[in-house]
């Protein structure tokens, strides 16, 4: 994979702040959030270039269910450790 371009980019305060707000609701990180739209603006105006690669997957691996538990595919968040009684 190439190595990802880096830009500095100035925002309206208040843009900035509507974008995290944003991001934090679908679990994105700003930056990640900044380039899904980025490329969701291109694919609708028709110039995403056919090379570009896939957004890359961030975050936890997605869970493996056991077999008969869950719907195949599904994405879980990990276990959380249970609550030990002294």
């Amino acid at each position: 994979m190439a190595e990802r371009k880096k830009i500095l980019l100035r925002l309206d305060p208040a843009v900035h702040d509507a974008l995290a707000r944003w991001a934090g609701d679908e679990l994105r990180s700003t930056n990640a959030q900044i380039e899904f739209l980025l490329r969701r603006a291109l694919s609708q105006a028709g110039r995403l270039p056919g090379n570009t690669g896939a957004m890359p997957r961030r975050g936890w691996p997605r869970k493996r269910p056991a077999d008969g538990e869950g719907a195949a595919g599904t994405e879980q968040a990990p276990d959380a450790p249970a609550d030990e009684e002294d």
